[in-house]
C-alpha cells in the first residue's frame, strides 16, 4: 500500500520548486510508464494498481513496484481518472548541445505544456533527438508536458539556452515561422538549417529577428486566424522531412 508519507512526497513533485529541490519528476499513465521502463532513466518508485503491476512484471525487469488502490493512485496523480500508475524518476543531468542534426528545432517562449509535449512527440516521429528551448519555455519535466509526449520524453532531450547565443554559434540558414512569409511548399531546405517556432501568443520575439534568414508561413485556405504552435510545427517538420532522408 502507498503510505501517507509517500503520497505527500509524490504530490510535492507536482510543483516545479520541489522537482528542482529533490531532482525527481513524475511519469503518469500506462503508456508513458511502459516507455519509461525501456529507457535510460533511473526509476525510484512505481506506484501502480494490481492489474498494472501484473503487466509491468511481464517485462522481466526488477522494478521498484508499490501497489495501491484506485483512490490512492488518483490522489498522487495530476490526471483525472488515472488509476494505472505513477512513477517517480530521477532527473537526468543536463545534456550537452548536439548540433549534428540536419534540422535544429528551436522553440522561443512556448508556454503551453500540452504544446511542448506534442512538439516533443513530433520531434520523435520525425527522427530528431534534441530540441533547443529558450530559457522561458515551459519546463520539460512539467507533468503535463511528460504526459502529452506519450512516451517520447524518453528519447528526446530539451536543452534550455540563450537562443541568440546559440544562433551566433550555429550560423546557417535560419527559418522563422510567421503568419506572413515564404510559402513552406516553395522551400528546398538543405542540411544544417535552424527552424524557430515562436510562442503561442507573441510569436518569435523581436530580438531574434536579425538572426532569421527567411520568414516562412503555412498557406491557409479557410478563415481560421492561426494555428497553434504544435500543429504548425508538425506541418513544417513534415514538409522539411522530405529533404532530409
Amino acid at each position: 500500500m502507498i503510505s501517507k508519507q509517500q503520497q505527500k512526497y509524490v504530490q510535492s513533485l507536482h510543483n516545479k520548486k520541489y522537482r528542482q529541490e529533490y531532482g525527481e519528476f513524475i511519469v503518469e499513465g500506462e503508456k508513458n510508464i511502459l516507455e519509461l521502463i525501456d529507457s535510460e532513466y533511473e526509476i525510484k518508485d512505481i506506484f501502480c494498481s494490481q492489474d498494472f503491476e501484473k503487466e509491468l512484471k511481464k517485462n522481466g525487469k526488477q522494478l521498484p513496484l508499490t501497489t495501491g488502490t484506485e483512490e490512492q493512485i488518483n490522489a498522487i496523480s495530476t490526471l483525472k481518472n488515472q488509476n494505472s500508475g505513477v512513477a517517480v524518476v530521477k532527473i537526468k543531468e543536463p545534456e550537452n548541445i548536439s548540433t549534428s542534426q540536419n534540422l535544429r528545432l528551436i522553440l522561443d517562449g512556448i508556454k503551453d505544456p500540452g504544446n511542448l509535449g506534442t512538439i516533443i512527440r513530433l520531434a520523435d516521429w520525425y527522427g530528431l533527438k534534441q530540441i533547443y528551448c529558450s530559457e522561458d519555455t515551459v519546463e520539460f519535466y512539467n507533468p503535463k508536458v511528460i504526459s502529452a509526449t506519450m512516451g517520447s520524453f524518453s528519447r528526446i532531450s530539451c536543452v534550455y539556452l540563450n537562443i541568440q547565443d546559440f544562433l551566433k554559434n550555429n550560423p546557417g540558414t535560419t527559418y522563422g515561422a510567421y503568419l506572413g512569409g515564404t510559402n513552406i511548399h516553395d522551400l528546398k531546405p538543405s542540411n544544417g538549417v535552424n527552424l524557430i517556432i515562436g510562442s503561442e501568443s507573441h510569436g518569435i520575439r523581436e530580438e531574434i529577428l536579425p538572426y532569421v534568414s527567411e520568414k516562412i508561413t503555412i498557406p491557409g485556405f479557410g478563415k481560421a486566424e492561426s494555428l497553434n504552435a504544435a500543429i504548425a510545427t508538425g506541418i513544417i517538420l513534415d514538409n522539411f522531412s522530405r529533404f532530409f532522408k
